[in-house]
Parts: structure tokens; C-alpha cells; sequence
């Protein structure tokens, strides 16, 4: 999906972080990342367990966030990936500022930092390697860019334009759901079939197919639609990525099994199915803690 050359962005929702250094002693980037990995994967948040560099031990320096300001137009989105990111954010927030009051969600604009290598969070440290996440006490999403390339040559995903941006769709779809108290209400300790957790994952693939939905319709302030309408390659594109990031298709390429009751996220063809349900019936039809197990 492409942004209309001539569309207005907003690129003040996005900003970049510097590399992260960590100061030697405790080792305590290590353990923050461990931590944040466990509770991906687990849905167990153990950040509560990590310092945060205060006391004695190891801790991140100051951070230096630097803004996007070169990123002004649809062009400038479609050439580069930081513009990219800028442009879906603000047309994201742009849907969402309408759509949430409908479901009854009160909505304030998360933060969105980029970073490469590794940053510090309110979730504990992150590295690249834990891929785009939203963190709930920061209110905001973290994203390395350098994720698309693992998309691709990890996960044999094509991960075009529409596959990255269903991918920051998705993490706000998790900031929607701390707006509505979802991450409070939800048991994150269960996994497998049913899960709330896997119930959270579909939503947010729901939430971002909605929004991929109505991108061609969201407007910028002077009325110009953000994005031209998706296209049917488009859309195989972002299937794709839904797939690659399945429990099932992760755990096959492992060579571990497949196992369904440790499963966090949702099969291949449940995150294909929620995105779709989403992009044609929009985001009052994400409500997966209203169905049964079986119709996940």
C-alpha cells in the first residue's frame, strides 16, 4: 500500500533513538532483555524484577531521541522507511482518534520510538532481536526497522510497504486495548487454544486490519486520503507477514514440534483470518473475547 505523493504528514508522533549503551557492572541489558523475551513469549511480566540502573548494578546511559522532520510528504513515506513509520503513524492515529470513541474507548496518541540495536524501556531492555513490541507503562511502541529484513530472511516473508505496516498496526491495536483495559482484565499468564493472550494477539491482527481497511478513506488536514487504495497484492503481502509470524510456522521452522498449548499468538491461519475480519468489517468486529475457542 502506498501513500499518496502529495499527502500532508505529521511526522511529530514518530522519533528516532540514538544507539543505547550500557554501562558495564550487573550486566543488567542482558537480563532486561531475558526478562522482556519470557514475558513475549509466556505472556508473564517479570520487568518488576530488573533494575532499572538506579541502585547498585548496571544501567542504560541517557537516551537522545532526534525527530523526523525531514518527513513531511507521502513521497517522502514511499522513498523511506523512517518516513514510512511516520506516515502510518499519523494516519493510524488519525483513524483511531474517530474509531475508538465508537467502541467507547477514551484515546490519547501513544509514543512511538524507533531505535537500532537495542533501547531501554518501561518492559525492561529490548534488542532488535525481540521485534516491534508495545510496552503498557510507557504507553508507546518500540520499533527497530532492521525487524522487515529478519521478516525476510528469517521468516521468508516478503515483507513489502503494507507487511511493515501491518506490523505497526498490530502494536497499536495493543495500545488500543491498554485504552480499554484489555491488558488489565486479561489473564497474560495463560497460553494455548482459547487463551486470553492468543485473544489479544488476534484483536490487535483484527484492530490492524480495520485500520488497513479505511486507510484509503483516512484523510490528512488538508483532506488528501494518506494512502491509495490497497491493492490485491498488497493485501498477500500483509498475509504473508500474518503468517510468518505464527506460533505454528515459528515452531515448525524451529524443529522443536508443534505444540498448540504454548502457543502465545495464534496459528498462521488465525492471524490471517482476524486481519481479514477486521479489513472488511472493521473494528467493531474484532471482538475475540466474545467468541469460543473454536471460532479463534
Amino acid at each position: 500500500m502506498s501513500f499518496n505523493d502529495d499527502a500532508r504528514i505529521d511526522s511529530s508522533k514518530v522519533k528516532r533513538r540514538g544507539r543505547t549503551a550500557w554501562v558495564a557492572g550487573g550486566g543488567i541489558g542482558v537480563v532486561a532483555i531475558a526478562v522482556y523475551l519470557i514475558g513475549q513469549f509466556t505472556g508473564v511480566d517479570l520487568s518488576g524484577v530488573v533494575s532499572d540502573g538506579s541502585g547498585s548494578g548496571a544501567g542504560p546511559q541517557q537516551i537522545e531521541s532526534s525527530s523526523l522532520d525531514s518527513c513531511t510528504t507521502g513521497a517522502d513515506a514511499n522513498a523511506n522507511i523512517d518516513c514510512r513509520m511516520a506516515g502510518a503513524a499519523d494516519s493510524l492515529d488519525t483513524y483511531w482518534s474517530t474509531e475508538a470513541p465508537k467502541l467507547g474507548v477514551r484515546y490519547d496518541t501513544p509514543d512511538f520510538f524507533l531505535f537500532t540495536d537495542s533501547t531501554t524501556t518501561g518492559c525492561g531492555g529490548a534488542s532488535s532481536s525481540t521485534g516491534p513490541f508495545y510496552c503498557p507503562p510507557d504507553r508507546a511502541l518500540y520499533v527497530d526497522t532492521a525487524f522487515f529484513d529478519q521478516l525476510r530472511q528469517d521468516f521468508g516473508a516478503t515483507a513489502g510497504p503494507l507487511a511493515q505496516m501491518y506490523v505497526v498496526g498490530h502494536e497499536w491495536g495493543h495500545h488500543i486495548q491498554q485504552e480499554s483495559g484489555s491488558f488489565d482484565t486479561a489473564d497474560r499468564t495463560q497460553t494455548g487454544p482459547g487463551s486470553d493472550t492468543i485473544r489479544l494477539e488476534l484483536q490487535a491482527d483484527c484492530y490492524a486490519g480495520a485500520w488497513v481497511g479505511a486507510a484509503s478513506t483516512t484523510t490528512d488536514s488538508t483532506g488528501t486520503a494518506f494512502l491509495a487504495p490497497v491493492t490485491r497484492a498488497e493485501v498477500a503481502d500483509a498475509l504473508d507477514a500474518a503468517a510468518a509470524v505464527g506460533d505454528d510456522r515459528i515452531q515448525a521452522a524451529s524443529g522443536s514440534g508443534v505444540d498448540s498449548d504454548s502457543w502465545t499468538h495464534g496459528s498462521s491461519a488465525q492471524r490471517q483470518k482476524w486481519f481479514e475480519v477486521g479489513r472488511g468489517r472493521g473494528a467493531a468486529s474484532c471482538d475475540t473475547f466474545g467468541v469460543s475457542a473454536g471460532a479463534l
